[in-house]
């Protein structure tokens, strides 16, 4: 890609709507408006006109807007196009952009022009993805944070205190002669205290965006008929998978998604585990063995009235080791129980009532203590599974540091080291591969 050619393409969503939205980027837009026009746009004003064909017939009727740059999204000269929202319409215009002279967007290109020109960072250009497909309120105002900057200023606030750090021992190493190491390692020590406590604390926002922002797979796993379709019905709020006495009745997964507390949880309902002779129920429970491979967390729900049996534990240990479990002991309304929750053999345990609801608010509230979600206040921030490696690589930067504050040279080294992992984070040092995966995810037109 190169910065001198003119891009263009459809910046709503494919379908019907009353309003589409064509945009074009590129240098010196202001003629390239008018062969496109008909007339001269004054920069930053809402103008009515007609888009016109290389024949000077009429494609459509709408108003368009040209923002000059470099005060504009891109960074560059940036014209748009409102026009009727039918995508057939919306083509013809977008082709006749092209016969002008510009090229189709790739995916992601509009917003990679504004980190190129210093727009936004790459931090806030991920924030823009993660806005267009925030799932719920919370991850929505998150996104907006990150967006306005609030995480990339955390961020570059701690590389600027490494710095600080590193022109500290690097006055160690540049004036051996002068007596001032002993005063100047007591200032490192604190200066690196306060370092790594300011990263724990960014991290641990950071994961909690995780969670926000990506969600969760949560899997409903048993022996049949022990009631995973009426769980799956009660957390939803409607009747989704079929429920009757017979056992073996799901026969293939069943999922919706759900938001406790903001966070959503894709809820998969699958078919229930035994030894059968069934060639179509065998395929169900083949792709319940799947779901469970791919999802973050296990509920293996179980009849309370025969406990934890040994096909349940059998269960629990062919599930991988990585999945966070919780066992849900269903049907205490038939076994006489009352609800609860404790911590048994090394995994959470509920006794609930799908049919009355006895418990259930307990168990979406446990769903998110075990996903690691702390329900804080509003000042987190979306984050992905790089900035999480990233922070947790500077981290280790800084704990290496802390070992090495007898030896200047190495301490110095994981100084910088854990700097160049921040800076990833912002795009200051970022290599042109990752920019191509991370801008190839998102839609064309944004």
């Amino acid at each position: 890609m190169t910065r001198a050619d003119i891009i263009a393409a459809v910046a709503t969503a494919p379908g019907r709507g009353g309003i589409g939205v064509v945009r074009v980027s590129g240098p010196e837009l202001g003629a390239y408006a008018f062969a496109l026009l008909g007339k001269e746009l004054v920069p930053r004003h809402v103008m009515r006109t007609a888009f016109l064909a290389a024949d000077k017939k009429r494609i459509d009727d709408g108003v368009a807007l040209y923002f000059p740059g470099p005060a504009s999204f891109t960074g560059e000269d940036v014209l748009e196009l409102h026009g009727h929202g039918g995508q057939v319409v919306l083509n013809m215009l977008l082709k006749r952009c092209l016969e002008l002279g510009a090229r189709l967007a790739e995916p992601g290109e509009f917003t990679r022009r504004a980190f190129l020109n210093d727009k936004i960072d790459l931090a806030q250009a991920e924030a823009v993805a993660d806005l267009i497909d925030a799932s719920s309120e919370r991850a929505v105002r998150s996104a907006q944070r990150s967006l306005s900057g609030e995480f990339s200023a955390q961020i570059m606030a701690l590389s600027r205190q490494i710095v600080d750090s590193r022109m500290l021992v690097e006055a160690m190493l540049d004036f051996p002669e002068e007596e001032i190491d002993g005063l100047d390692r007591g200032r490192a020590a604190e200066q690196l205290a306060a370092l790594r406590q300011g990263l724990a604390a960014i991290l641990a926002k950071a994961r909690q965006g995780s969670v926000l922002r990506r969600g969760l797979k949560v899997v409903l796993a048993g022996r049949p008929n022990v009631g995973k379709s009426s769980l799956l019905n009660i957390l939803a709020g409607q009747d989704l998978a079929i429920v009757t006495a017979i056992p073996g009745t799901t026969r293939d997964s069943v999922r919706e998604t759900i938001v406790i507390d903001g966070i959503p949880l894709d809820i998969v309902d699958t078919a229930g585990l035994r030894e059968t002779d069934d060639e179509v129920e065998k395929l169900g429970i083949a792709r319940s063995w799947k779901e469970i491979g791919e999802a973050d967390m296990l509920l293996l729900v179980c009849d309370a009235r025969d406990g934890l049996t040994e096909q349940d534990r059998t269960i629990l240990a062919q599930a991988p080791q990585r999945l966070k479990r919780l066992v849900v002991h269903n049907k205490i309304d038939l076994a006489g129980l009352c609800a609860k929750a404790e911590q048994r053999e090394d995994c959470k345990q509920i006794w609930l009532s799908a049919k009355t609801a006895e418990g259930v608010a307990q168990l979406r509230q446990a769903m998110l203590v075990i996903a690691g979600w702390e329900i804080p206040g509003e000042d987190i921030f979306l984050a992905r599974e790089r900035h999480i490696s990233a922070l947790l690589a500077a981290q280790t930067c800084l704990g290496a540091a802390a070992d090495q504050l007898s030896r200047p040279e190495l301490f110095a080294e994981e100084l910088r080291l854990a700097h160049n992992q921040l800076a990833s984070i912002t795009g200051e040092f970022t290599a042109d591969d990752l920019l191509g995966e991370i801008f190839a995810r998102f839609c064309i037109g944004k």
